[in-house]
This record gives structure tokens, sequence and C-alpha cells, in this order.
């Protein structure tokens, strides 16, 4: 093997290493962000469960103050 290969070869590793490496971090934040996405996603579905509860405490509570206002008798001044 000429000294020209012997350098040709060892770019090969070093761009092979790189490209490894490269890979292994790219594997990492991909896991990082699923785990990231994968809590939001139940934070969202934790918040949409709340909000319901509470729109429906809403709508057994609200009692006469928030009638419909077609329900309502005309003001005295008319």
């Amino acid at each position: 093997m000429t000294a020209s290969d012997s350098h040709a070869v060892d770019a090969l590793q070093a761009r092979v290493v790189e490209l490894e490496t490269r890979l292994v971090f790219q594997e990492h934040t991909l896991l990082e962000l699923s785990d990231a996405l994968a809590e939001l996603r139940s934070e969202a579905a934790r918040s949409a469960d709340l909000l319901r509860r509470v729109l429906e405490e809403l709508k057994t509570n609200r009692g006469d103050s928030m009638a419909n206002p077609a329900d309502e008798p005309p003001p005295p001044h008319y």
C-alpha cells in the first residue's frame, strides 16, 4: 500500500467515525424529542380533560344568574 492509499484509507476512516458520531447524536436527540412529545401529549390530554370538567361544573352551577336572556321578561320601560 502506498502512502497516498494509506492517507485515503485514514481519511475514509475518519469520515466514517464522524458520520457514526453524528448518527449517535441524532438518535439521542430523536429519543429526547420523542419523550418530550409524549409528555406534551399527555399534558394536553390532562388539560383537555380538566377543561371539560370545568365546563360541565360551570353548566351545572351557573343557575339563574346566567340564564338564557331570551327567557327573561322585557325590562319595565318597554
